[in-house]
């Protein structure tokens, strides 16, 4: 069901969420706003419910935002539940930048010591027993990995945690924690360039490193070779 107003300007499209009030992101500020004040030419909403807004690709001050939202509730005699954006702030652009960027730790990571990254973190030598390593991103250890790993540390599930040699006591990937032990058959057989992942059903799973190109494609961002 969709409600049109002149010039195609502002309309209500329904969606699985409910309501959604498309406004064009190319008309000037001063014209959506006479647009959105225009009674709609096939009716308006009688009933009280609630409507999204989409604002596609328009930058809006905070103070522009609250007149929009002002007009459209009076307009259409309805309650704004959320607001969509495709604009991106500086804020968020910076802060994805920061986790998509690897950072390198050269050295021992020693019993009691902590490293720590925004987004994926490389250690270049041993995290000994006791030790802890973590990344809002994937982690790759070139050494030997005996003490505590947490890649996705924000929630990513899809994060993984690589190691020369994987012994480590504790891994956790996103919300899921295990403790490692001897009867873990696959770290006893390969613990040699080994990584661990979260399988479908949720559970910590330990692969050959070389199979990270398979259970996560999504991660390699170089293209080439065969």
């Amino acid at each position: 069901m969709e409600f049109l107003t002149t010039k195609q300007l502002v309309y209500l499209k329904g969606a699985k969420e409910g309501l959604i009030l498309h406004l064009d992101d190319q008309c000037g500020y001063d014209e959506l706003i006479h647009a959105i004040q225009n009674r709609f030419m096939e009716g308006h909403i009688d009933e009280q419910v609630e409507i999204q807004i989409s604002t596609g690709n328009r930058y809006c001050t905070n103070a522009q935002m609250t007149e929009i939202l002002n007009e459209v509730e009076k307009a259409l005699k309805v309650r704004v539940s959320k607001v969509r954006s495709d604009v991106v702030t500086i804020e968020e652009l910076n802060q994805r930048l920061s986790e998509s960027q690897s950072s390198t730790y050269i050295g021992i990571v020693r019993s009691g010591q902590m490293v720590e990254a925004t987004g994926d973190l490389i250690v270049i030598g041993d995290v000994n027993p006791n030790a802890r390593v973590q990344a809002g991103g994937s982690i790759y250890v070139l050494g030997k990995l005996k003490g505590m790993a947490h890649a996705g540390k924000d929630g990513d599930s899809n994060a993984v945690i690589g190691a020369s040699f994987l012994s480590a006591t504790h891994l956790s990937i996103g919300e899921v924690r295990e403790t490692m032990t001897n009867e873990r058959k696959e770290l006893s057989e390969m613990p040699e360039m080994s990584c661990a992942y979260l399988n479908d059903e949720g559970d910590i799973s330990v692969k050959r490193l070389q199979e990270i190109r398979i259970i996560r494609p999504e991660l390699a961002t170089f293209k080439g070779g065969s």
